[in-house]
């Protein structure tokens, strides 16, 4: 078996999640090689080389392939594909508007977020907003996955994989890139976070959740939401934690204000630890926290942050 991972940067930066799908390909089994496909992404493919379990990093360094659109990644993935049983990208979104693509391409089925490798053809993966755990066994000659990051601990960094450079350029007519605006942010990233503190419908507006910060700072925690908080406009969509937002499993999570709607808890219930502020004592959420605390988050918050 030979298996393809497709690495994920920002800035320049391997992403910390390629570490995690790379766990989840030495649970599949054979050689394991990792995809680098952009623009002078040579700092990336050194970082990539590092990552214990990879046999050879393959480097498609192209204009072409910058800003990792679907289109002309996909196309890439597609002319490598013959060479490998697998293909891997972590469900983040990169990977999930990429790897359909090729699943399409290939004609074969796609298999989203697995959690678990029972088997080379067999995976776990959460159905019905994580309630139920779904088993299943693909007969495609070519495995198109991608991996929830969170349920596979990272791999080491002391490899040394061979870089080759992949001559493969494609035609990309369909997709130009545009503009981004990139969040400026000093937390950590939300979905890499040791200690992730959230607000819900509770906070009132937007203004409140500026009553998070202080406990977020010296926490060293990432600062996210419910959707109800997203869709009421009290922050930005990019801070939404769920089942349509960001999946994270951090060491502690601290939801505020948040009643614990199945789709928010899709999105934290791996988390280790679980504290829940809610003035409801019967609010969902307090079914999957480890702590909960009951009262006025407006009183308490100030009080946490102080002792803290």
């Amino acid at each position: 078996m030979s298996i393809l991972v497709l690495a994920e940067y920002h800035e320049g930066q391997l992403a910390a999640g390629t570490a995690h799908v790379v766990a989840a390909a030495q649970a599949i089994g054979g050689d394991i090689d990792i995809l680098v496909a952009g623009d002078n992404v040579a700092g990336v493919a050194e970082a990539a080389a590092r990552l214990d379990g990879v046999s050879r990093v393959r480097v498609a360094d192209n204009a072409v392939y910058a800003h990792q659109l679907a289109e002309p990644t996909a196309d890439l993935l597609v002319a490598l594909a013959d060479d490998y049983t697998h293909l891997l990208a972590a469900a983040t979104t990169t990977g999930k508007n990429v790897l359909p693509r090729v699943a399409a391409l290939k004609d074969v089925n796609q298999i989203s977020e697995i959690l678990a490798v029972d088997s080379p053809d067999t995976f776990k993966r959460p159905i019905y907003a994580g309630n139920a755990i779904a088993t299943v066994r693909s007969e495609d000659s070519l495995k198109v996955i991608t991996v929830r990051t969170t349920a596979f601990d990272a791999v080491g960094e002391s490899g040394a994989a061979a870089i080759e450079a992949v001559d493969v350029v494609v035609d990309n007519a369909l997709s130009t890139f545009v503009d981004e605006t990139l969040a400026q942010n000093e937390r950590p990233e939300l979905g890499g976070a040791r200690v992730v503190i959230s607000g819900g419908r509770g906070m009132g507006n937007g203004e409140n959740f500026k009553l998070l910060e202080g406990i977020a700072d010296k926490l060293g925690a990432a600062i996210g939401a419910s959707r109800a908080a997203v869709d009421a406009g009290f922050v930005p969509n990019d801070m939404q934690v769920g089942q349509t937002g960001k999946i994270v499993a951090p060491e502690l999570y601290i939801a505020v204000g948040i009643s614990g709607a199945i789709q928010h808890l899709a999105g934290m219930k791996d988390s280790r630890v679980i504290v829940a502020i809610n003035k409801d004592d019967e609010a969902p959420i307090f079914q999957v926290a480890d702590y909960g605390l009951v009262g006025d988050l407006f009183e308490l918050l100030p009080e946490l942050e102080q002792k803290l």
